[in-house]
């Protein structure tokens, strides 16, 4: 975008000086550009100068000043700065409602994207209700099948994804899907966007197969409706890169995202957040492999890609410095690993909060080199303080959850505590049974777990009971 860089130099002189509507709005274009670009800070800029002219030339209420306000606030949410986006969407959301009436669709608009962002905090609750309000407006003024309003139907599948609840956001993705598939047909990028999501619901459910089915039907769609180097065909080429991961193919994982990875290198930018998305990726199926050096070189890419692009407090930066901890705690450099995780944490607390689920999965991580450590008392205090911020935000049976329950089982069996371990164990298998179904790897694991403990207690009778849900070996 280097003609448009040009520009981007001279705007702000130029727009102060004309004052009026026509520059603003160009202004509010050129932002658009930005954003769609990933380069926020350009964006925010150019956003803050249309603010400027519309206040100055048609009132701090004009909807026309409002849209700069909620653009100024989406860019905020983009940049990881949650409380300072909601402070904005909450001006505009105020002015619309006094200009425009609570069912306008300007305001639902921004009802429906505050609800996104307590979604990014991990608000989880607090999210359903912001768009169940988005949702009864759209309904009434819209009808139930608007694409509007399927949008938001889409958005609350999302929210019961992130709170493990994946039978119930199958249920309201396969709503928001029969009602673009009718309204907008099979291959429009709405309706495949919606069979992407489920394929990676599928995917956290562990049928893998099932989710490659759907992530082939979101290709073919996205390839022939947007073409094969359109950012949500790329992102699609990535998301099932991460199926075979999960599967343990790393060759074809790799082959998969090396092509997402040229693709949005070509659409987009080496420096844009989604390819930067596809380096990471690419370092943990490195990780996966053992090739930690390796890992640690395109970890350290995608982190100085990020830090420039979002800066070094941006959540997804952290990911980036979270997942360079754990590079270093598989290589046994367990002090090294604490010192990238306390960064991390530090980094999510600041951004996010102490109970959101990025700071948990940290303090998670941390209890598991203090685990490897062989300092077992000080795991389960790390542990248990996991377990406490699941457990309120994201409920006992979530699957983040139990993996801290399972955890703290194999902890309390390596200290020979076996009767709270068998108690460990067995919560985390009715859990992930529950949550996940007997036949996902997590809940596999678990059962492992159980038969090894009754094995080691020498109680054979119990253990050979367990043996028998195990799937059936193909050599057998």
């Amino acid at each position: 975008m280097p003609h448009i860089n040009a520009v981007m130099k001279h705007i702000p002189s130029q727009f102060l000086a004309l004052g009026t509507t026509k520059v603003a709005g160009e202004a509010c274009t050129l932002g658009d550009i930005f954003s769609r670009h990933g380069q926020y800070k350009q964006a925010g800029e150019l956003y803050e100068c249309a603010l400027a002219g519309y206040e100055k030339v048609l009132g701090v209420n004009h909807s026309d000043t409002l849209t700069a306000v909620h653009n100024m606030a989406s860019v905020f949410d983009r940049q990881g700065q949650y409380e300072k986006a909601l402070e904005w969407y909450e001006r505009a959301l105020a002015g619309r409602e006094k200009a425009l009436g609570v069912d306008h669709l300007h305001t639902l608009t921004t009802v429906n994207e505050m609800a996104l962002v307590f979604a990014n905090q991990g608000q989880y609750q607090k999210a359903l209700e912001w768009y169940e309000r988005a949702l009864a407006g759209r309904e009434k003024a819209l009808g139930v099948d608007h694409p509007g309003t399927l949008s938001t139907v889409h958005s609350m599948a999302s929210v019961f994804d992130n709170q493990g609840q994946y039978e119930k956001a199958l249920e309201w993705y396969e709503r928001a899907l029969a009602g673009t598939e009718k309204a907008l047909g099979v291959d429009h990028p709405d309706t495949l966007n919606t069979v992407h999501s489920m394929a990676l619901i599928f995917n956290k459910q562990g049928q893998y197969e099932k989710a490659l089915e759907w992530y082939e039907r979101a290709l073919a769609g996205t390839e022939n409706a947007l073409g094969i180097d359109h950012p949500d065909t790329l992102t699609t080429v990535h998301s099932t890169a991460l199926v075979f991961n999960y599967q343990g193919q790393y060759e074809k994982a790799l082959e998969w995202y090396e092509r997402a990875l040229a693709g949005k290198e070509k659409a987009l930018g080496v420096d844009h957040p989604d390819t930067l998305t596809t380096v990471h990726s690419m370092a943990f199926v490195f990780a996966n492999q053992g090739q930690y050096e390796r890992a640690l070189e395109w970890y350290e890419r995608a982190l100085a890609g990020r830090e420039k692009a979002l800066g070094i407090d941006h959540p997804d930066t952290l990911t980036i410095v979270y997942g360079m901890a754990s590079v270093f705690d598989l290589q046994g450099q367990y002090e090294k690993a604490l010192e990238w995780y306390e960064r991390a944490l530090a980094g999510y607390e600041k951004a996010l909060g102490v109970d959101h689920p990025h700071t948990l999965s940290t303090v998670h991580s941390m209890a598991l080199v203090f685990d490897n450590q062989g300092q077992y008392e000080k795991a389960l205090e790390w542990y248990e303080r996991a377990l406490a911020g699941y457990e309120k935000a994201l409920g006992v049976d979530h699957p983040y959850t139990l993996t801290t329950v399972d955890c703290m089982a194999f902890v309390f069996e390596k200290q020979e505590q076996y009767e709270k371990a068998l108690e460990w164990y067995e919560r985390a298998l009715a859990g992930r049974e529950k949550a996940l179904g007997i036949d996902h790897p997590d809940t596999q694991n678990t059962l492992r777990g159980l038969i090894n403990l009754h094995q080691s207690a020498g109680q054979t009778e119990q253990a050979q009971s367990l043996q028998t849900r195990l799937p059936k070996s193909p050599h057998n």
